[in-house]
């Protein structure tokens, strides 16, 4: 397993303009991300998913849905994976999510990794009716709400 100075993952959440759908992207490093799954499903063999260098996109769906949780309008919604890549060592998923189409607030909870390293560090990027709001999620930290 490779060593990295920072534990960082990054959280993209773009609602859709006149939409009722986000498009979720979400990026950090494979072997943390199979560290952390591990803790997530015991039971799970990820010798041979690390070999083939791919992940099932239905285990990446459960272990999203349960590391982060996103509500709007104190909706919890329920994403879908679209699809799963796995780049020198990073991976990448596509997420789509349905939410409404006047979103006025959002919160976001992110729980990756923070049982592994105390220093992790979760961003987010929110954007929503035209406007951005950045977030830094900790083990501290784990949840943030942003109305607009």
């Amino acid at each position: 397993m490779l060593f990295h100075p920072a534990h960082i993952t990054m959280t993209t959440i773009d609602q859709m303009q006149g939409s009722d759908s986000m498009k979720v992207f979400f990026r950090m490093y494979y072997d943390d991300f199979l560290l952390d799954y591990k803790l997530f499903d015991p039971a799970s063999d990820l010798e041979t998913i690390s070999a083939n260098q791919s992940f099932p996109a239905d285990r990446a769906n459960k272990y999203f849905s349960d590391k982060i949780q996103i509500s709007v309008n104190n909706k919890v919604l329920s994403g879908k994976v679209l699809s799963v890549t796995i780049i020198d060592n990073e991976i990448f998923l596509n997420l789509l999510y349905l939410s409404e189409n006047n979103p006025k607030s959002i919160k976001i909870r992110n729980r990756v990794l923070i049982e592994l390293y105390s220093d992790q560090t979760n961003l987010v990027l929110v954007n929503m009716n035209n406007k951005e709001h950045p977030m830094k999620l900790t083990p501290e930290n784990d949840m943030e709400s942003w109305s607009f």
